[in-house]
């Protein structure tokens, strides 16, 4: 085997280290664990057949590492990994509007996310019995596992995070075929015959230069150049590296690239690992566990016949309505597993996080900025993922300085029709639609800015880590700078300015039930921020009057809903798919059970029920959401249901692997969002927190009677583990992570507990 000093030396590589790009960083040698690290029990996704590569987003298994990611087919003669790099992106500022006073919205000047590479792996002749391939939820692996000729085959493919690298391991008797990469933007791979590498470079209008180089090695056979390829021959080990990237930096101030790094040398840096494949594996199995296994899930036990089926086949039972709980807690550990697999160190999950099939995903597969990313993130501080959550956060900082110059310079152009009538604008302000360059795409969204710290502040109620919030500080002051710009005085109190309620209804109406909500829940966090911080607290308080004075959303006397607008007439679509007023309710409480009038609960209610049941993956997410914050166990668990439903035809629902697909006339889209909000959705009907009340089982479906859950996070800085049994809590147990004081509930049962940061009490209501 080719050493990593001899590869990089004839490479050119060696000298690195004074070339760092962060997202996509030269490193040292990352800690070797020993011994088995593995899960011999694991949760696992399983198939009897390929994927076929025309339905590669509907069949093929994620990998990921944060950075990196792949959908892999699993053939055997031919196999196929679908490359990208999250920074991979057409696109620019986009700080030029259209005539209407808004964004551009094209792949070009708002820009797009894109594939980086393909990669091939080819056995002529081999064919296979006893085939199956499976996801490995627990260990973070695809496997593949087959018969030929008699003989055994195993192949074990995962993105390694501290290796930065896909590795690619094919183990069994005498193998011989080739591996070829191609450029996904028609780059031609060159080979390096001395070195065992091929490789690809290219770049895009916008200047972003990329790469994406493999190698390969084995003990006992031969591996070689052959043109653009990696031929290999007699091997029973073989390992294949890829690494990729980009010269992105997430530096507003440089235009987010740095033209002096060099992707290609640092891709072939990195794929140039030196460790066995067994060290290889160990490496990545630790890291991934450390994360995984804060959370186990166990939901009840399936039938013998649920369990002896594939999971394509399973999906498809369920859908005559017979409960699978092991197949649903398996469906959230599959939402943990796309959290740690695609987000870390790096960009945001976007509309469709790491997982291309093609170079035009739907809507850009942008960062949508109405619902769909803050969605991506319910799941990561109740699912025992708070560090997985920073990606959000560091991206939002690092686009903010270009957020609050496009907002200076462009909010008031007056063909923007919901610019401040009052000719004022501080702050920051977003489209609908942003990208990784500090752009905007699309119309503007005023109350894109509140919803997003409403987020970012509710993963410090989950941690309070004060270093966090001091971090996230400047976007929460900018977007109070601009709300209190852009209230407007009316005789029912301060109200949004003309907006448009997502999506659907007038585009010209103030007082909006979303906007409203979200500016108070805005102002009474940036409050809370002043005061732990003892930062700036006299424009706290000065916070504290607007807020105060701002119109509160009422209840219909029309219709028993709680208004959308400031208006007794629903003016949108009866059963539109956003909750978009229902923001105050979840993810918001400022309506609560506790705290609100039994009228507004009715509205709340009512709104929700007149809404409907059938919608998109994440609209459904939301519904089940919104009924758990209800305590009704059943539409909670139906709308869990409709989630999981096969999508058979192009409908929605759930695909082979576990995708949500969202229907659209002839064709199907793949979108993450419902896979990370329905988990979430889960965990809520299991446990409701907010800062002094953790309450226990409150929308507990019949299916899930028995079960256990450890790891959930409670706002207010605690943790859970609970046990329950016939629908009874057995034992709950609260550990603190900084939380001193709160209330457990279950039932009519009451407990206040006070603790001290990495206390624990033990509870049997």
């Amino acid at each position: 085997m080719t050493t990593r000093r001899d590869f990089l030396k004839a490479t050119g590589a060696l000298g690195l280290g004074a070339m760092i790009l962060p997202a996509f960083t030269a490193h040292a040698e990352p800690y070797r664990p020993t011994g088995n690290p593995l899960n011999t029990n694991p949760t696992t996704l399983w198939y009897p057949a390929p994927a076929d590569e025309a339905m590669i987003i509907e069949q093929g298994l994620p990998i990921g590492n944060g950075r990196l990611g792949a959908l892999v087919g699993g053939g055997v003669e031919k196999d196929f990994l679908y490359l990208t790099d999250v920074t991979m992106w057409t696109g620019e500022l986009n700080d030029a509007l259209e005539g209407d006073g808004q964004f551009p919205y094209d792949p070009t000047h708002f820009g797009t996310f894109s594939l980086l590479a393909k990669l091939y792996v080819e056995m002529p002749g081999h064919t296979a019995t006893d085939y199956r391939r499976a996801l490995d939820l627990s260990n973070g692996i695809v496997t593949t596992n087959y018969t030929y000729q008699g003989k055994q085959y195993r192949r074990e493919i995962y993105a390694s995070h501290p290796d930065d690298v896909v590795i690619v391991r094919l183990v069994g008797p005498n193998q011989t075929g080739s591996v070829s990469l191609q450029g996904a933007h028609g780059e031609p791979s060159v080979g390096d015959a001395p070195h065992t590498a091929a490789l690809f470079t290219g770049s895009f209008q916008n200047r972003l230069a990329y790469s994406g180089v493999v190698t390969a090695c084995s003990p006992d056979g031969t591996v070689k150049v052959d043109g653009s390829k990696l031929a290999f021959t007699g091997c029973s080990d073989l390992v294949i590296v890829f690494s990729g990237g980009t010269n992105y930096v997430p530096d507003a101030s440089k235009g987010f690239l740095d033209p002096y790094v060099e992707p290609a040398k640092i891709a072939l840096d990195k794929a140039a690992v030196r460790a066995k494949p067994d060290a290889l594996l160990r490496t990545h199995v630790a890291d991934y566990r450390k994360r995984y296994d804060r959370q186990k899930v166990d939901l009840g036990r399936s039938t013998d016949t649920q369990r002896a089926m594939d999971t394509w086949s399973r999906l498809k039972a369920r859908a005559g309505g017979a409960p699978d709980p092991e197949l649903e807690a398996s469906y959230l550990q599959f939402g943990r597993y796309l959290t740690i697999t695609g987000s870390r160190d790096n960009l945001p999950i976007n509309l469709q996080g790491l997982w291309l099939s093609n170079n035009n995903p739907d809507w850009y597969s942008d960062y949508h900025t109405d619902i769909n990313i803050q969605m991506n993130y319910w799941l990561a501080d109740r699912a025992s993922l708070s560090d997985n959550f920073d990606a959000l956060a560091d991206y939002c900082v690092a686009q903010l300085p270009a957020w609050t110059n496009s907002t200076q310079a462009l909010f008031q152009d007056s063909r923007n029709r919901f610019r401040n009538t009052n000719n004022r604008v501080a702050g920051w302000a977003i489209a609908f639609s942003t990208n990784i360059y500090g752009g905007s795409g699309w119309w503007w969204h005023p109350g894109g800015n509140a919803w997003l710290c409403m987020s970012l502040f509710e993963h410090y109620e989950y941690t309070l880590d004060r270093d966090y919030l001091a971090k996230i500080y400047p976007l929460l002051k900018g977007a109070c700078e601009f709300w209190e710009a852009r209230l407007v005085q009316t005789p029912q109190g301060l109200v949004d300015d003309y907006d448009w309620s997502p999506e659907h209804g007038p585009q010209d109406a103030r007082g909006l039930t979303y906007a409203q909500e979200l500016v108070h829940n805005l102002f009474g966090k940036y409050r809370i921020a002043t005061d732990v911080l003892r930062k700036d607290q006299s424009y706290g308080r000065r916070m504290s009057e607007l807020r105060a004075k701002l119109y509160l959303p009422e209840v219909s006397p029309k219709t028993g809903m709680l208004q959308e607008w400031m208006s007794p007439d629903d003016l949108g679509e009866t059963t539109h798919r956003h909750l978009s007023p229902l923001v105050g309710f979840f993810p918001g409480d400022r309506i609560n059970q506790d705290d609100s009038p039994a009228a507004l609960i009715d509205g709340v209610r009512k709104l929700l029920t007149t809404r409907g049941m059938e919608s998109f993956g994440w609209g459904l997410a939301w519904r089940a959401a919104c009924w758990a914050r209800l305590k009704d166990a059943d539409r909670a668990y139906q709308a869990i249901q409709t989630v999981l439903r096969p999508s058979l035809n192009f409908a929605n629902g759930s695909a082979a692997n576990f995708f949500d697909m969202y229907s659209f006339g002839d064709r199907s889209i793949f979108q993450i969002d419902a896979n990370l909000g329905a988990p979430a959705a889960m965990l809520e009907m299991l446990l409701y927190a907010r800062p002094g009340v953790i309450e226990l089982l409150p929308a507990l479906p019949s299916a899930w009677k028995t079960g256990s859950v450890t790891g959930i996070g409670a706002r207010g800085g605690f943790t859970v583990e609970l046990t329950w049994k016939d629908g009874k809590v057995v034992t709950a147990v609260v550990h603190s992570v900084g939380g001193t004081e709160t209330e457990v509930r279950f039932g009519r049962w009451r407990k206040r507990i006070k603790l001290r940061k990495g206390q624990s009490v033990t509870l049997k209501p």
